[in-house]
């Protein structure tokens, strides 16, 4: 039991800086809102996944707002924790009913309805961190454009690589039991 404690830690101690790197390194500039998109949200959402509400959350929180403060958008990295922290709660909570109401062969499509609405808590969050907080107004709506192809990019990547861990996790007694209590 503590030894497992100990590994979830870990792991999300890995995730976290995993997230922070996959966010910080690769950037692709999005011009029109000075923003960029990036891979961090491929494993905000597999942090969710595997991690649970606790550990996934705060990985995913973590990691983002520090590649924020790197990056030099420290505006927005009260933001980015609280909406990657809320992202992961909502794709493990969606993940974890919907797995339970498919079947196996249509594990696919438990994964995709998560990371859809995980992600469109991002789109949502920055548009009103953007609009109210920061004082943009209507003008923020210029940013989600950006932030659906920021979403679908991390959603299709984590779909990827979730399949991918869970098919290892299948052949591994270790790594299944650990996910398992994810």
């Amino acid at each position: 039991m503590k030894s497992n404690k100990l590994i979830k830690l870990i792991t999300a101690a890995l995730f976290m800086a995993l997230i922070c790197v996959a966010t910080y390194i690769v950037q692709i500039p999005m011009p029109a809102t000075g923003g960029y998109i990036n891979l961090g949200d491929c494993f905000v959402l597999t942090a969710g996944i595997f991690l649970g509400l606790g550990y996934g959350a705060l990985a995913a929180g973590l990691g983002s707002a520090l590649a924020d403060m790197i990056a030099g958008y420290m505006q927005y990295a009260p933001a980015t924790f609280v909406i990657k922290a809320l992202m992961a709660i909502v794709v493990c909570l969606i993940y974890k009913a919907l797995k339970k109401a498919f079947s196996s062969k249509l594990s696919v499509v438990a994964k995709l309805i998560a990371a859809v609405a995980a992600e469109a808590v991002m789109v949502l969050g920055y548009f009103g961190y953007e609009a109210v907080i920061l004082k943009y107004g209507m003008g923020a709506a210029g940013s989600i454009p950006g932030n659906i192809i920021q979403g679908a990019v991390g959603a299709a990547a984590a779909i990827a690589l979730v399949t991918a861990l869970e098919a290892a996790a299948k052949k591994s007694k270790t790594i299944s039991s650990f996910f398992k209590e994810g």
